[in-house]
C-alpha cells in the first residue's frame, strides 16, 4: 500500500514537505503524532489521527505515539482563542493510562518489527531545566520565525483580545524539541497531524535542520468538518467520546447513523478501513436510494464494531428498533440498564415505592394517580378501549390488569408508551 496515495483518495491529505512519499518508499519509517491528555478518553475528534497511524501501520511503517504529558502542562494554542486550564501530575496520569488503554484497540503494540511505540514527552522534559532549555534549544529558533506561524499571529495580532502567555508562546519550540528528541533517539523522521499543527510540526523539522544537520518530514490531513458547518464530534450534549462510560455504544451509533448524506461519503472515507472499491459501491447505492440510508448505517456499523464490539453494535441496532421500530417486550428485556436509559434519556420518569409494585397495583391508578402520565382514569380508559397504551411494548387490553413485579424492566423500570411517539418512565425506588 502506498500510503501517500491511500491519503489522497480518501481526501486525507492536506501538506506533505518535499520528499516525505520519497522516504516512505525507501524504507519502514517511524513517524509519531502527539495526542492531548486533557482527558482520560479521546473522542471521535480524535479518531482520524488514530486512523492516520493504523493506516501508517498497515502500510509496513512504525507508528509511534507521543502523549503529551508534559506540553499538557502547557497547552497547545494552535486554534484556541484563549489560554486552558493546565493539569496536576496527578491528572496527567490518570489521562495516559486511559488514552494508553483505548489506542491498543487499534495498533499493534506487540508483534513485528514496526509494532507501534508510546512515548510521553515528560519523560524527557521532567528533568531539564528551563536554563538549560534555552541555551540548547531557544537559540536554535528565532522569535521572527515563530512569531511567522498561523496559531501565534492570531493570538496577538490585533484582533485577539487576550494576547498569548509566554507559556504558550514556548509551546511550539517544546514540540519541536519532542520531534528533536525522537528523531535523536527513536529514529523518527516524520511527524504527522491535523493541518492546524502544520507551524508546529515545521519548527520541529527546522530545529532538526538547524540542530542537527538532519532531515525530517511533515504530513498533515485536514481538520475533519461538518457540511453544516458545526463541529464534527459535537452534539447538544457535547463531544462524542470512544470510552463507552462517557458516550454509550448506542449513542455512539446513534452519531454516525444520523450525520448528513454528503457528511456520510466523505466520513466513511476517512474512518473505515473499507477499500476503494467497496466505499465507491456503497456511495452509488446510497445516491441510487438514499431515503434507506445504507451509508449511514454500514459507517455506523463498522465504527461501532471498530471502537466497542459486535455485541454493542448489535444492542444498538436492537435499542434503536425499540424506539423507531416494532420491538418486543423480549428484545426489551436484552437491553442492560446503561443501554435502556441512554435510550429512553430524557423522556419523562416517574418514581414509585418498591412495596407498591411488589404488592401490585391496578393500572389505573399506577398511570393516573400514582403517577401523572395520565391526568384522569377517564381519559386513561378511553386511550385503553382505542388501543393507545402500552407497557413495555405490549398493549393493555383491559383496565382491569394489575402491574406487579414480573414487570419491571432491569429490576426497576416499567416503560409506558402513550400513542405512537410519546413515552414515559416509572422508576422503582
Amino acid at each position: 500500500m502506498n500510503f501517500v496515495k491511500e491519503l489522497e483518495w480518501r481526501g486525507m491529505l492536506h501538506d506533505i514537505m518535499p520528499g516525505t512519499e520519497e522516504q516512505l518508499q525507501k524504507e519502514m519509517t517511524a513517524a509519531y503524532i502527539g495526542f492531548d491528555p486533557t482527558s482520560d478518553s479521546l473522542h471521535v475528534g480524535s479518531f482520524a489521527q488514530i486512523m492516520l497511524l493504523k493506516r501508517f501501520q498497515m502500510a509496513g511503517h512504525k507508528p509511534v505515539v507521543l502523549v503529551g504529558g508534559a506540553t499538557g502542562m502547557i497547552g497547545d494554542p494552535s486554534g484556541k482563542s484563549q489560554e486552558r486550564n493546565l493539569l496536576t501530575e496527578e491528572n496527567l496520569q490518570k489521562n495516559l493510562d486511559g488514552i494508553k488503554k483505548q489506542l491498543m484497540k487499534f495498533l499493534d503494540f506487540e508483534n513485528g518489527e514496526n509494532k507501534a511505540e508510546l512515548v510521553n514527552n515528560y519523560d524527557w522534559m521532567k528533568e531539564y531545566s528551563f536554563l538549560e532549555f534555552i541555551r540548547d534549544i531557544g537559540k536554535h529558533i528565532t522569535v521572527n520565525y515563530m512569531m511567522a506561524k498561523d496559531s501565534v499571529k492570531k493570538r496577538v495580532g490585533e484582533e485577539s483580545k487576550t494576547g498569548m502567555s509566554f507559556t504558550e508562546f514556548s509551546y511550539q519550540l517544546v514540540q519541536g524539541y519532542d520531534f528533536y528528541w525522537l528523531y535523536k533517539n527513536k529514529n523518527c523522521k516524520l511527524q504527522m497531524g491535523g493541518s492546524d499543527q502544520w507551524g508546529n510540526i515545521t519548527t520541529g523539522t527546522e530545529l532538526i535542520r538547524r540542530k542537527e544537520r538532519g532531515e525530517a518530514f511533515a504530513l498533515t490531513i485536514p481538520l475533519v468538518t461538518k457540511a453544516d458547518g458545526g463541529k464534527f464530534g459535537k452534539t447538544e450534549e457535547g463531544n462524542i467520546w470512544l470510552d463507552p462510560e462517557y458516550t454509550s455504544p448506542y449513542k455512539f451509533y446513534q452519531f454516525w447513523l444520523n450525520i448528513s448524506d454528503e457528511d456520510a461519503e466523505k466520513y466513511i472515507k476517512i474512518f473505515t478501513l473499507l477499500n476503494k472499491e467497496e466505499i465507491d459501491s456503497l456511495i452509488e447505492k446510497h445516491r441510487e436510494e438514499p431515503h434507506v440510508r445504507s451509508l449511514q448505517q454500514r459507517l455506523a456499523k463498522e465504527l461501532t464494531i471498530m471502537v466497542h464490539s459486535e455485541r454493542d453494535y448489535e444492542t444498538a441496532v436492537a435499542a434503536s428498533k425499540i424506539l423507531f421500530g416494532k420491538a418486543t417486550t423480549d428484545e426489551l428485556k436484552t437491553l442492560d440498564e446503561k443501554t435502556f436509559l441512554s435510550v429512553f434519556e430524557g423522556v419523562p420518569m416517574f418514581d414509585v415505592k418498591k412495596t407498591l409494585i411488589d404488592s401490585g397495583v391496578n393500572v389505573l391508578n399506577l398511570l393516573a394517580e400514582d403517577t401523572e402520565i395520565f391526568p384522569s382514569k377517564g381519559e386513561l380508559r378511553r386511550t385503553i378501549k382505542g388501543g393507545g397504551v402500552s407497557i413495555n411494548k405490549e398493549k393493555i387490553q383491559s383496565e382491569e390488569i394489575t402491574i406487579g413485579s414480573d414487570r419491571l424492566l432491569n429490576d426497576k423500570y416499567i416503560l409506558v408508551q402513550k400513542g405512537k411517539k410519546n413515552y414515559f418512565l416509572i422508576r422503582v425506588v
